[in-house]
Parts: C-alpha cells; structure tokens; sequence
C-alpha cells in the first residue's frame, strides 16, 4: 500500500506555486511596494513644501503643548502635570495629527487629480486610433473597413 502523503504535499506545493505566482499576488506586491514609496514622497511633499509656510503663518504656534488635567489642580506647563502624574488630555496631540492629516489629504488630493488628467489624455489619444464595430461592439482600428471579428463591412 503506497503512502498518500507524498502525493498531497506535492499538490499542496503545485497549488501554493500556483497562487504564488498568480498575476494578481505580483500586482498587490508591487501596490504595496509603490504605496510605500508614494508614501515617502507624500511626506516629504507635506513635512518639506506644505508644513513651513502653515508653520510660518500659524506664528509658530506649537499644538504639542496644549493640554488640559482632569481635577481640580491647574498646571502651568505639560512638564509639571506629567511629573505630578496628574491625568493629562493632550488635544494639542490631536490637532496635529488632523491638520498632518488634513494636509496630507490634500496633497493626494492634487497628486490624485493630476493622475487623472493624464490617464484621460491617453485615453483620448486611444479613442481617435480605435473605434468600436456598431454590430459586435469590437475595438477596432479607425480606418478598418471591414471588422476583423465579426467580418461586417463597416461605412
């Protein structure tokens, strides 16, 4: 009587290369791959080009500092709460993080829309090469006279 084993982890292996390799695997790799980078770009765009100048208009006004205590005892600087181990909110934290937000946003925001600009430009540039066959709805190429898929003489 011959072992099974062997058999099922060949075919476990046959189906794991299978998935492996599939294009859609190398596609969400090389996404998440491009994401990273993109990310980097972006926060370089938003901490170096957009951050300076909302710094410079907002005098320098730091959020990181801004805190309230829950009790009754008022604190002048975050310093003091914390070494008094006094309960902290720190919104001035939150602030930050949507503003960081709010710009990084709207520089997706732009990137996205210049993206989209480009990718219709190219569309249209395919549009006035192909046409579509009016009786079986192929691609076709604009002076074709006869469709190559359904043979219908076309005008």
């Amino acid at each position: 009587m011959a072992n099974p084993k062997p058999s099922k982890l060949i075919q476990a292996w046959e189906d794991f290369k299978a998935f492996a390799i599939k294009d859609s695997v190398i596609s969400l790799a090389i996404g998440v791959i491009i994401g990273g980078a993109l990310k980097g770009l972006i926060d370089s765009l938003v901490n170096n080009v957009f951050t300076p100048p909302i710094g410079f208009l907002t005098a320098k006004l730091d959020f990181n500092q801004l805190f309230f205590t829950l009790g009754k005892t008022k604190y002048e600087t975050l310093a003091q709460a914390q070494a008094d181990n006094a309960v902290v909110i720190q919104y001035g934290l939150v602030l930050n993080a949507l503003l960081s937000f709010f710009i990084t946003a709207l520089v997706l925001f732009f990137i996205s829309k210049a993206v989209a600009k480009a990718t219709e430009k190219k569309e249209k540039e395919v549009a006035k090469t192909t046409k579509k066959c009016p009786y079986c709805m192929s691609e076709i190429d604009i002076k074709a006279k006869k469709c190559p898929f359904c043979t219908s003489t076309l005008k």
